[in-house]
């Protein structure tokens, strides 16, 4: 899809015509004044003095000339810009340009100057001659001043548009690993949940068909914000509700969950669909370990983060191959990746034994999320 043009507002300050001939303009004129104000005390430290405007005509006659030849110069630095594999070339067309543009500004100068003074009588091939033949060298210097700045301004300008670009494309880069993680979460749950409706259909008619419908509104839930990568905590919860909802159809008696949440942080944005796999994971431990699993899911403010842990009766983590086997499981896996690419060290994710008995997952994230 095209990008949509940039309105007046959006436009650089620079790109705009008007202000590109202001600013042209203005800064010859300074050239100008500044020249003339030398010119002026030096006559008058000799005790020859002049009157300040004379010389400021004498010198904005060919200041202003520069500001008329200065946006010819920045479309010949444009279009015949110099570079590593051309500069040879290059170099030597712009002396060429230079030297015609610079020798026809000279003899301009000196006809509007004979002419302000009321000299015609000076205006002569030999004399036009002997004043470019004169000055020849400073304004050329001039010439290779515009062009240097002219190339640098151009560079930096590459130089700042690529650092975009490439911060563009690390962005998307992350916004399509986040969405692939993300879409993992779904049909990870739903093929697990697909097979408890199929275990209950055939002892448990009324247990499946509950469960039919919590999923079609858990579906609901999920889809209406499929295309966010963050939800505030309050939809994360009522995801993880629709969620529990299900599981404790499946488990019926064998499980009991808890979640407690301060309301201060109901409104602190969390990754879209975090936390069901690590109550997943957690579930699936409490249960397979005990004939009644109990989970717990906390939520509290501290430090400028929100914490939340989610907190089984499992075994724990026993030795640290089963950690390492743990933390490589997708669910845990795919929380750790996206918290980082959503918000770097500015996260946490921790698992650790309870001293109570079972594990401890602790998230925690910045309440303040826009970074």
């Amino acid at each position: 899809m095209s990008k949509p043009a940039p309105t007046a507002d959006e436009t650089p300050m620079l790109s705009r015509p008007l202000v590109r001939f202001g600013l042209i303009w203005g800064v010859w004129t300074i050239v100008a004044l500044f020249f003339s104000t030398q010119a002026y005390l030096m006559y008058y430290s000799e005790r020859q003095p002049i009157r300040y405007a004379q010389g400021f005509l004498f010198q904005a006659s060919a200041c202003y000339l520069w500001a008329l030849a200065t946006p010819l110069v920045l479309w010949l630095a444009r279009r015949f810009c110099i570079d590593r594999t051309n500069w040879l070339r290059r170099t030597g067309l712009h002396f060429l340009f230079s030297l015609g543009l610079v020798s026809t500004l000279l003899g301009v100068h000196f006809v509007i100057f004979m002419l302000l003074l009321g000299r015609t009588t000076n205006i002569t091939p030999f004399r036009i001659f002997g004043f470019i033949y004169n000055n020849l060298d400073r304004w050329l210097l001039i010439y290779g001043f515009i062009l240097l700045l002219s190339h640098a301004f151009n560079y930096y300008n590459s130089y700042r548009k690529g650092e975009l670009k490439a911060s563009e494309l690390r962005t998307q880069l992350v916004q399509s690993q986040l969405e692939a993680l993300k879409m993992q979460v779904q049909p990870h749950f739903l093929f697990n949940t697909l097979h408890s409706i199929s275990a209950l259909l055939s002892k448990d008619t009324d247990g499946a068909r509950k469960m039919i419908t919590r999923l079609g509104d858990f579906l609901r839930l999920t889809l209406e914000n499929s295309g966010s990568m963050e939800v505030t905590l309050q939809q994360e919860i009522e995801f993880l509700n629709g969620y529990l909802e299900i599981e404790r159809i499946r488990f019926q008696d064998r499980l009991t969950t808890d979640i407690h949440v301060d309301p201060e942080v109901l409104d602190v944005r969390v990754p879209n669909l975090i936390l069901q796999p690590i109550v997943e994971n957690a579930m699936r431990h409490a249960i397979g370990n005990s004939t009644s699993g109990r989970v717990e899911i906390t939520a509290v403010p501290r430090n400028g983060v929100v914490r939340i842990e989610v907190k089984d009766n499992g075994p724990g983590i026993i030795d640290r191959a089963l950690e390492a086997r743990r933390g490589k499981g997708m669910g845990l896996a795919n929380t750790q990746a996206r918290l980082a690419g959503l918000y770097g060290n500015a996260a946490r994710f921790e698992m650790a034994n309870d001293p109570a008995g079972g594990l401890i997952v602790a998230l925690e994230i910045p309440r303040d999320s826009d970074n």
